[in-house]
């Protein structure tokens, strides 16, 4: 028997996903947002309030990137969702982690996480309902130690954090339950009988 629950946001899993900008200093900021999605085979859209600091960089260098946490950094990656760049400009300095200028966009890429999206700004979608960032995916840069024996990113050796937002927690992704259109092919099939 299912029981209600009220209003609340229902999303399981969702990314902890640290995204970077310059501030029109070359200063690096980094804030911790779960709320972002890809939305395109090129695009990627994060749902922050227009008064991060994060945000603000944005606007300045229209261009960010976007890294997956991962367990080995969730201390940091918890920090820059703690702490504000608003109230803490040099958050990022305090924080221990190292970056270097994107080859792509003029942002940072956080060298301690193992996967980052480099993302020039391709719009800002505001309505009464929602504050958009959505970027173009020019690049992705992966440590080696993530990629399998064909390049590609391997969720079971990415350990990516995913947060919880039902009892503000992080767990780890990277078992493999199944194969995407494939699981399906049976209900497909009696289904066109």
């Amino acid at each position: 028997m299912k029981k209600n629950l009220g209003k609340l946001p229902a999303v399981y899993p969702m990314p902890v996903l640290m995204v970077a900008a310059y501030d029109e200093n070359g200063t690096p900021c980094v804030m911790n947002a779960a709320w972002g999605t890809i939305c395109g085979m090129d695009k990627i859209a994060l749902i922050i309030d227009e008064d991060h600091k994060t945000t603000k960089n944005i606007r300045v260098s229209n261009a960010f990137t976007v890294a997956l946490a991962d367990r080995a950094h969730m201390a940091e990656a918890d920090f820059f969702g703690i702490a504000s760049g608003n109230k803490m400009p040099d958050k990022f300095a305090k924080s221990g982690c190292h970056a270097e200028k994107s080859e792509f966009v003029n942002a940072p890429v956080i060298t301690e996480f193992p996967v980052t999206m480099e993302c020039e700004l391709a719009e800002i979608v505001q309505t009464d309902h929602l504050h958009a960032v959505v970027g173009t995916i020019v690049n992705v840069c992966a440590d080696e130690e993530v990629l399998d024996e064909k390049g590609k990113i391997n969720p079971e050796k990415l350990d990516a954090l995913i947060f919880d937002q039902f009892r503000s927690g992080y767990y780890v992704s990277g078992e493999k339950a199944g194969k995407a259109w494939n699981a399906g092919k049976d209900l497909m099939k009696a289904a066109q009988e």
